[in-house]
């Protein structure tokens, strides 16, 4: 198996671990993948994400479950970007977009859709 490099940042960062399960269907994960590749991405997407202040945005999956790895500085507050991510340009319509993979409502913003995770052992 191999490993990912890591981007580095000045000064303190956190980090931030969300969970997801989307629709249990091989097409459907295919497709939400394709959405999600360099080609396809829609760039607002990832100017919005970073406008908020993220750092470093990773999605991993298996089967039909995803975890999504958020690296920010340390200041950042969760709920302050997420209520201003859902309100530039294309981010609700991507949001209603993605909705029909994750199973939820069009309306539902990012930030109610995944869930955070709870870290329970860390190297010290």
């Amino acid at each position: 198996m191999e490993g990912f490099v890591q981007k580095q940042f000045e000064g303190r960062t956190k980090r931030y671990v969300q969970f997801l399960e989307i629709c249990d269907n091989t097409q459907l994960v295919a497709e939400y993948r394709k959405w999600h590749s360099e080609e396809y991405i829609w760039k607002e997407v990832l100017d919005g994400i970073r406008e908020v202040g993220i750092l470093e945005m990773e999605i991993y999956i298996q089967g039909n479950k995803l975890v999504m790895i958020v690296d920010a500085p340390e200041d950042f507050q969760w709920d302050e970007a997420m209520s201003r991510l859902s309100s530039l340009p294309r981010q609700a319509e991507w949001e209603a977009f993605v909705s029909k993979f994750q199973g939820c409502s069009a309306e539902a913003r990012s930030d109610e859709k995944w869930q955070p995770m709870e870290r329970m052992f860390k190297l010290y």
